[in-house]
């Protein structure tokens, strides 16, 4: 019997050897179930063995091969470097590629229903006797099947009169299957009329594409710039070539809008991935993709690893978005593991941006990536003016939050018929709840975090593992009562004050926690579309990917909040989101105003952005992290001890730290307790290793790590290139 290298999607670091049953012929690629223990696990055939010797009576025989078309080598090539890049168990990975074990098997045929063929056999008669069920011959008369449930709508009759019909022989019964998403895009239903920059940009994009080489792009625009309408251009390219496509966006929030766009310009809807899907629409879309159908995909971060077929184009839209870095199970960075995909497969790769991130740009500065700008709004749009305002002089009421300046200004938008929207970034009524008398805070049991007050809701909640109480009556420290008080604000809080200063002002929250399905958020950003809210306050969902043509007047509460709490990318990331919220406003013929409420006026974030001077701020951010020898100037990596005893996880996290290498080139800080000490009842070290770029830091990081026994109670993960320091 022939023997096989099987990689299974258990999450272990080691491809294992398989019989291959008389009959079954397999190559490489080929998708299998494996017995692994006392389980069926799915798999794929990594390489044929050559076989020398006769097989050892321990190895167990493949059960089944799945009919499906093989996994590309370019896509087996790019799960082994993700797995080594990030230090990961390959069988992990593949379990990300593999994520719909049941899109394996053949589907199922759902039932539908067409008319009868006319036979020696009339329904006339039957029909003259039953009248009201003349309608459903009506219905199907057009040829075109339908379910049971869809008859039944259309036609304003039951099911059993539907059945009724069926044993009467008037309909019959077909099989139907469920349709690939996205198969038939239309490159040409609704070419668009581009700027002279946009047209520019748009056909280096496709040139590559015809010539079929790897190549990335920072495709770079001030918000309403028409980006979106430039990579629209290479994704008609490649369904004329007969490409797949793939665009990752960070925020299920952003497709919205996209596909709205997306079926204007190509005649229907992209296929979608991401978390919200139902089981059956993940299936039709996983073998939609391995088949090659589905001609392009709109996602999250874990559709780069869906194995497609024939992917001729990437793009990453927000590249910059911290989103995009996974940081559970399989820690990666979906912006920079897109780049290696394209490479694999010598395709391009879009990395589309206002706000470009320091990484990437350095890359186009050192001349890694090409550079394709536009540097003006669409349609000879304004960009807003941005007003600083400094809370030290233009203070807001007692217990308030909005400037003055700012209330004016929202006073003169609401008599002009315009749209405006405050921005805060936290959720909620307020972050954090104490008792006046004895100073006690309201803490989660399970983490090191404060206790969110939702109002809405009667509760407080942790953000961090879901941790909810009600609001108790009495402090639960000193048992005085009524003095539990709410401290800063929350999203609820400004609508409430909003509310007080603007009684008839149609106010809209939009947080995750509020509109928190696809379908909640859906209307909420249809009605703003509509012009039936006068005011949004939203947190970070409403900051990038939309178009609100009446919005003409943004107010960032506290553009502070970001700066805090000593991360490496702090100026950077605030500099971002307020820059996309700042972008919202004025995208149309109505000029944009934005107030930034600030106590550090002179703060640089503060100050680029009232200058609009973006690239300023990258050179300035550059030379700081230079000096400091930080990213993109060194690489970094992250080793995070947990465990639920905290003695056993310290110690392991000393021992760690002891036996660190002494190597020229690296430094290794740490361990400390991690920012966030705790999280979901796991106590947390962390240690960091600051290294020259020229180092294998891999390589020297797995035989420090490897030469640790590791109880079972604490967990050790490594997390290569971190964005987030807590």
């Amino acid at each position: 019997m022939r023997i096989v290298q099987v990689l299974t999607t258990a999450p272990v670091n080691k491809i294992y050897d398989y019989l291959v049953p008389e009959g079954m012929e397999l190559e490489a690629g080929d998708y299998v179930l494996a017995p692994l223990g006392p389980r069926a696990v799915p798999g794929v055939v990594w390489a044929a063995k050559d076989q020398t010797d006769p097989p050892s009576a321990k190895l167990k025989v493949l059960l089944e091969k799945y009919d499906l078309p093989s996994m590309s080598g370019e896509m087996r090539g790019f799960i082994d470097w993700v797995a080594k890049y990030n230090m990961a168990p390959c069988g992990s990975v593949l379990k990300m590629a593999v994520s719909v074990p049941q899109g394996l098997e053949a589907p199922k045929p759902l039932t539908g229903y067409v008319l009868a063929e006319e036979t020696s056999f009339s329904p006339s008669a039957f029909l003259s006797r039953n009248p009201h069920l003349v309608g459903a011959k009506k219905i199907l008369s057009d040829g075109l099947p339908r379910r049971l449930s869809e008859l039944s709508r259309e036609a304003g009759i039951s099911s059993s009169s539907i059945k009724t019909l069926l044993k009467n022989q008037v309909i019959v019964a077909v099989d139907l299957f469920a349709k690939a998403p996205c198969a038939s895009p239309d490159p040409d239903f609704q070419k668009l009329k581009l700027s002279p920059e946009q047209k520019s940009a748009a056909l280096a994009l496709m040139d590559c594409l015809k010539q079929k080489k790897f190549e990335t792009f920072l495709l770079d625009g001030v918000t309403g710039a028409g980006k979106t309408e430039v990579y629209f251009e290479a994704i008609a390219e490649a369904i004329h070539s007969g490409k797949q496509s793939l665009v990752l966006l960070p925020e299920i929030a952003l497709s919205n809008s996209f596909i709205l766009r997306f079926k204007q310009r190509f005649g229907t809807t992209p296929a979608l991935w991401h978390s919200s899907l139902t089981p059956a629409q993940r299936r039709v879309t996983w073998r939609g993709v391995v088949t090659g159908q589905t001609r392009v995909v709109v996602g999250a971060r874990s559709a780069l690893f869906l194995p497609y077929a024939a992917l001729g184009l990437v793009v990453v839209d927000e590249e910059h978005d911290p989103a995009f870095k996974q940081e559970e199970g399989v820690f990666y960075n979906a912006r920079d593991m897109a780049v290696m995909r394209g490479f694999q497969s010598k395709i391009p790769v879009v990395l589309s941006s206002a706000t470009p991130s320091l990484e990437t740009m350095q890359n186009v500065w050192d001349g890694r990536y090409t550079y394709l700008q536009l540097p003006d709004r669409f349609g000879g749009a304004d960009k807003p003016d941005v007003k600083v305002v400094d809370l030290r002089v233009d203070k807001p009421e007692r217990q308030h939050f909005i400037s003055p300046v700012l209330k004016e200004a929202l006073s003169k938008n609401l008599e002009q018929g315009q749209q405006s929207l405050l921005f805060l970034n936290r959720r909620g009524f307020a972050p954090l709840t104490l008792c006046r008398s004895c100073g006690h805070r309201m803490e989660c049991p399970r983490c090191s975090a404060w206790l969110v007050e939702h109002k809405r809701t009667g509760k407080l909640q942790c953000h961090h593992c879901g941790f909810e109480t009600r609001i108790p009556e009495k402090c639960p420290s000193c048992h005085d009562t009524a003095s539990l008080v709410a401290c800063g604000p929350g999203v609820e809080r400004i609508a409430e004050e909003i509310k007080e200063s603007f009684p008839d002002a149609r106010v809209l929250i939009l947080a995750s926690d509020v509109t928190d399905t696809h379908e909640k958020l859906t209307k909420a950003l249809e009605s703003i579309q509509n012009g039936e809210i006068d005011i949004i306050i939203g947190t970070q969902i409403i900051a990038k990917g939309h178009h609100f043509p009446n919005l003409t007047c943004v107010g960032i509460v506290d553009a502070d909040l970001g700066l805090s709490g000593g991360d490496l990318r702090a100026t950077e990331r605030s500099f971002q989101l307020l820059h996309q919220v700042a972008g919202r406003a004025g995208r149309e013929a109505l000029k944009g105003r934005v107030y930034l409420q600030t106590y550090n006026p002179e703060q640089r974030v503060m100050q680029m952005l009232a200058e609009d001077d973006r690239d300023q701020f990258l050179r300035a951010e550059s030379a700081e992290r230079q000096r400091a020898h930080m990213p993109p100037f060194s690489r970094l990596a992250a080793v995070i001890v947990s465990g639920a005893n905290e003695r056993q996880t310290a110690e392991l996290a000393e021992q760690i730290g002891r036996g660190a290498p002494m190597v020229e080139g690296i430094r290794i800080l740490g361990p400390a307790p991690a920012q966030m000490y705790r999280i979901r009842g796991k106590y947390r070290q962390r240690l960091l290793v600051q290294a020259e770029k020229n180092i294998n830091l891999q390589k020297l990081m797995g035989e420090w790590l490897g030469a640790f026994k590791i109880p079972s109670a604490v967990r050790v993960q490594v997390d290569v290139d971190p964005q987030s320091f807590v």
